[in-house]
């Protein structure tokens, strides 16, 4: 739950298998491939992920073989898309809407190509990596705490704890249930937040980062034809990718409310 960010960290927004623009991003930032095929910083910057890296765009299991492939070098966060794949690839009965179906349609064209073998064995390493993921990060600097991570949002009193109340509003933020079309009413639990670490999270697109109450959101809605962000910290400064088209093309883009 703890990273060490002396030497300086990256933290990237919902990607949401928006593959090309993820390798475009890494590449503004410095990363560069190594000859084991390995993408890293040479100045020993962390590289955090808020989550779901996957659903809704159009190679999440490029994405998701990437950080698989990475999982000892870059820090993925637990998230709502990410757990629901997760219960998916342990073979439990979930619904997959809002973009996961694109997944499930990946991995059916996936072992058309490379066979079920080949498919039990990633699906069930990519569930153990997705399973096993932290509710939120903190990140320190020279020993002293500075950054919380987060996917969806977190309550002071929720830093460093972990239990299945806090993961739950750290994966879906402060819902008060959902409305007459099944989407889910958020309060805005930053407007709360009177915490001395800044927390940076995504989840909820907004068409530039929102800086509230020492809280920055970095999920500018790239699946929906806007932009990836990544925040940099020492240098508190955001880089942006700018979408390549609209992958989700659903008709209530939340980027257009």
């Amino acid at each position: 739950m703890f990273i060490n960010i002396d030497k300086g960290v990256d933290i990237v927004g919902d990607i949401h298998a928006c593959f090309d623009e993820w390798l475009e991003m890494l590449d503004r930032l410095g990363y560069q491939k190594n000859e084991q095929g390995f993408y890293v910083h040479p100045k020993g910057r962390k590289m955090v992920s808020l989550g779901d890296v996957m659903s809704r765009g159009p190679k999440s299991i490029e994405t998701m073989v990437f950080f698989l492939k990475h999982r000892h070098l870059m820090y993925m966060i637990d998230s709502n898309h990410g757990w629901k794949i997760a219960r998916w690839l342990d073979g439990r009965n979930v619904q997959l809407k809002h973009g996961d179906e694109k997944v499930e349609e990946e991995f059916i064209e996936f072992e058309r190509k490379n066979g079920k073998e080949k498919t039990v064995q990633l699906k069930k390493e990519l569930r153990d990596m997705l399973i096993n993921l932290p509710s939120h990060y903190i990140l320190s600097e020279k020993g002293q705490p500075k950054l919380v991570c987060v996917h969806a949002g977190i309550r002071e009193e929720f830093i460093g704890k972990e239990s299945e109340r806090i993961k739950n509003f750290c994966r879906y933020g402060d819902v008060a249930g959902v409305d007459q079309q099944g989407k889910p009413i958020r309060r805005d639990w930053y407007k709360q937040y009177k915490g001395d670490l800044l927390v940076v999270w995504g989840h909820d697109p907004k068409p530039e980062p929102l800086m509230v109450n020492n809280t920055i959101n970095i999920d500018q809605g790239v699946v929906f034809g806007g932009k990836l962000t990544a925040y940099r910290y020492p240098e508190n400064e955001f880089v942006f990718v700018d979408a390549k088209k609209d992958y989700a093309g659903v008709k209530d883009n939340p980027l257009k409310r």
